[in-house]
């Protein structure tokens, strides 16, 4: 792929990822609108390279930060905006134990970023949890655990019917045929 075609197509998924990122000023989608829109990195991954997709994802951070929801801009910047990027790269290892740990570790560390973030912003304590109990906090990073195992397989699933119904159509639109 020419240099062109490489600035041409990051910059249409920086701007897809901005638009739908707009989405998430939607009532309920505050968390499933980053989720999504992460996966637009994933066909930078496998159309250019990881080095690309960083910037593309840099780029749209940038614009994120400035257009979209907070909370869902937290979540998009903080975890799943480079998520599909670094599972790209942790998945090289092949050592299946050794990238669960790896993946686990860097959401339970931007799940606490983002708290820390947001407790600053909008000045809430660990104390308002407690309506759910002692252990509300650990109930829900336990659930959050849960459910970015699922996340994670559903990227990797992503981009399996990428990589089988879209990629070459994409491939020859960038060869010109």
């Amino acid at each position: 792929m020419k240099q062109t075609a490489k600035i041409t197509f990051c910059g249409i998924i920086t701007a897809l990822s901005v638009v739908f990122m707009l989405l998430s000023y939607f009532p309920y989608l505050t968390y499933a609108v980053p989720a999504v829109t992460g996966l637009l990195m994933m066909i930078i991954v496998i159309e250019i390279n990881t080095r690309w997709a960083f910037a593309a994802y840099a780029a749209a951070s940038v614009l994120v930060f400035i257009f979209a929801e907070p909370e869902s801009k937290l979540m998009y910047i903080c975890l799943f905006g480079y998520y599909p990027i670094l599972k790209a790269l942790i998945e090289r290892l092949h050592k299946p134990a050794a990238e669960w740990l790896l993946k686990l570790l860097v959401f339970n560390a931007a799940v606490l970023l983002v708290y820390f973030v947001i407790a600053k912003l909008f000045g809430i304590s660990l104390d308002d949890f407690n309506t759910f109990g002692r252990y509300g906090v650990y109930a829900f990073l336990a659930a959050g655990n849960a459910v970015f195992v699922l996340y994670d397989i559903a990227v990797s699933r992503m981009a399996m019917f990428y990589m089988n119904t879209l990629h070459m159509r994409i491939a020859r639109i960038f060869k010109g045929k």
